[in-house]
């Protein structure tokens, strides 16, 4: 999935820095705070960690207990004795004009106010009939629920390949692109078949802080004022499928906002220093760019409060959208602030 902050190409880093700093010498519990798409969570269950993951947004909610709390092998046994794949039978569906149709396509759109383009009227067409087969199965409890979040999971990340956007769903391309002519198609996502604890949370951070214990606490907080419910507004109505009202141009989920004090410069000092002072974790790692809200100097300070501190960092190739003009340059710098907490 094309998305902002992902940590994907720098897992490797994130793993030599922790083998530097912790030094590791049995399978401890890992943290993953901020999960977004689950890679960092998912890479260190692989490692043999137990694995705490959390995130505010639904959509990640879902992908995080469809590929990293999933830890056998999944066989969809009830299905099965009905002689049904399901990728099969998702995948041979006949499209429904549904919630997605109706509000981001074309064909759904064109007697309106707004004119949407997110997706071509048949893809649309069919994530609305995946996602309506998958509720049905999950209601006839012909599914469990780690087989009913592993096929939302599947569907969000077909959904993001056919896409009609500049990576991010805040606005929609003017012309239907290459990538978003194809069918979609639903296909399998690789599971972890680790025997290992996960607890998987949809909390906001702030709380669950206060809750949780472990041994590496992994920080990857927004960094700057993009805030990612109006990035994601789409995927999280695939994920909850709910028929929200939705408003402008772009069709964003009309609820309370989900913005993060990290996102607001008069606020992330703050919250990162609450996070901090009432994490009971041993080592707090932080990933933060040379480009984010809060300085560095800042963090620094911070953490030297509450134990012994240490800085790396790597140079890391920019995320660039799709449409992407000005780049001032092609790379950040990526450090990872790490603390030793002294907890009495």
């Amino acid at each position: 999935m094309n998305y902002i902050g992902s940590k994907y190409s720098i897992l490797s880093y994130i793993d030599e820095v922790i083998e530097d700093f912790v030094k590791p010498k049995k399978v401890i519990t890992f943290c993953d705070m901020f999960s977004g798409t689950g890679v960092v969570a998912k890479y260190f269950k692989e490692k043999g960690y137990n694995i705490i993951a959390n995130d505010i947004e639904y959509f990640s909610y879902v992908t995080l207990k469809g590929i990293v709390e999933n830890s056998d092998e999944l066989k969809f046994e009830k299905l099965e004795k009905k002689r049904i794949d399901p990728f099969i039978c998702l995948n041979g569906l006949n499209g429904k004009k549904g919630f997605i149709y109706k509000n981001y396509s074309l064909g759904g759109t064109k007697k309106g106010k707004f004119k949407r383009l997110y997706f071509t009227d048949e893809n649309a067409s069919k994530i609305d009939a995946v996602r309506l087969k998958i509720e049905k199965w999950k209601k006839k409890k012909i599914i469990d629920d780690g087989e009913y979040y592993y096929l939302i999971a599947c569907l969000i990340e077909a959904a993001d390949k056919v896409a009609n956007t500049a990576s991010v769903y805040e606005a929609f391309l003017k012309e239907i692109k290459k990538s978003a002519d194809k069918p979609i198609r639903i296909e399998p996502l690789s599971l972890t078949l680790k025997n290992v604890k996960c607890d998987i949370y949809n909390e906001d951070s702030k709380k669950l802080i206060k809750k949780i214990n472990g041994d590496i606490l992994y920080l990857d907080p927004p960094y700057n004022s993009r805030n990612y419910d109006t990035n994601y507004h789409i995927l999280e109505t695939i994920a909850l499928y709910d028929n929200p009202k939705i408003k402008g141009k772009t069709g964003t989920r009309v609820e309370d906002t989900k913005r993060s004090n990290y996102c607001l410069k008069n606020k992330a000092i703050i919250e990162l220093e609450d996070l901090i002072k009432n994490a009971k974790f041993r080592y707090i790692l932080l990933s933060y760019n040379d480009e984010g809200i809060i300085p560095i100097s800042e963090i620094e300070k911070i953490m030297k409060k509450y134990g012994n501190y240490k800085r790396y960092e790597k140079r890391h190739k920019r995320f660039k959208s799709d449409n992407s003009k000005e780049v001032k340059k092609n790379y950040t710098i990526e450090y990872i602030h790490c603390l030793e907490k002294i907890i009495v």
